[in-house]
């Protein structure tokens, strides 16, 4: 495993599943999403309402097994960051048959990725579309960078170790830094991604990926970390956003909590559900102003 280490830091991985701070480029994914001693962005998230501490210490001991809706996404990756699984066209109409499946499981078994024919060519569809587009294509040029960056480093505040998996991790230049991070969709029209951030937290992701790259020294204050956003049909429409100020002070906030949860929930060994206590609810305020007007 090659690793690019911080000046003073142990580039050794630490005893159990412990991973010190550092710039991993070869990191297996499993062995990244295998350190539980760590946390995410995915999993600080997680740690939050509308979710809580036990739900994310649950999926922890429970990973979730591949779901075919997962291997568009995988698919399109693979082809427009040239990194990942295998990807397999499996000449079939559906899955439906017991040849067919059983070329998928096999397939996944051997860790690539099945897709039907029409599938396959879906994502190189996809894939073509990104190359073809003036800001993508610059964002994710070929020998520009270096895709699937796995980076550790630790919070300040509390000593918790905190992780990242860069898509796409620029190589040093001249100029502000941009990481982009590609994501598919099923509308990259700007208002809906607009509700995408809200309800994915991907304004978090930009906050704690940033900050990855200020602690290990590859990034600054500068830094932008921006999204590429593909659709998944025809014609397979691309935005590039970067969220603004509000949303990035509101996503630093935010991860603050879910840092100081996580250290807390460590350290105690309890990781709460919801409530502990007994609520006291409202009804929600459109069905309160309708029901008053209504019955009252």
């Amino acid at each position: 495993m090659t690793i690019t280490a911080l000046a003073g830091a142990s580039t050794a991985p630490a005893a159990g599943l412990g991973i010190e701070p550092g710039i991993y480029p070869d990191l297996p994914m499993e062995a990244y999403h295998g350190d539980r001693g760590s946390l995410s962005s995915s999993g600080a998230r997680k740690l939050l309402a509308p979710s809580c501490p036990a739900r994310f210490r649950y999926e922890q001991d429970h990973p979730q097994l591949p779901k075919k809706t997962f291997d568009i996404g995988n698919a399109a990756h693979r082809l427009v960051l040239g990194d990942g699984p295998e990807l397999v066209a499996v000449e079939a109409p559906d899955w439906r048959t017991k040849a067919a499946r059983e070329e998928r499981d096999e397939v996944r078994a051997a860790g690539g990725v099945p897709l039907l024919a029409d599938e396959y060519d879906q994502v190189q569809a996809m894939a073509d579309a990104i190359r073809r587009h003036p800001v993508a294509s610059a964002l994710f040029a070929p020998d520009s960078g270096r895709p699937e960056q796995s980076l550790f480093w630790r919070d300040r505040q509390t000593g918790v170790m905190r992780r990242a998996r860069f898509d796409w991790l620029p190589d040093p230049r001249n100029g502000r830094l941009i990481i982009p991070d590609y994501k598919t969709c099923r509308s990259a029209e700007p208002t809906a991604l607009a509700r995408a951030v809200d309800e994915y937290g991907y304004h978090q992701q930009a906050d704690w990926y940033r900050a990855g790259a200020r602690a290990l020294g590859i990034g600054d204050e500068h830094t932008a970390f921006v999204f590429v956003c593909q659709e998944k049909t025809a014609p397979y429409l691309i935005t590039v956003f970067e969220p603004d100020m509000a949303a990035l002070r509101i996503a630093a906030a935010k991860n603050r909590r879910a840092i100081n949860t996580f250290a807390e929930c460590m350290e105690t060994g309890r990781w709460p559900g919801y409530s502990d206590d007994i609520e006291y609810l409202s009804l929600p305020p459109y069905a309160e102003r309708r029901d008053e007007e209504e019955y009252l």
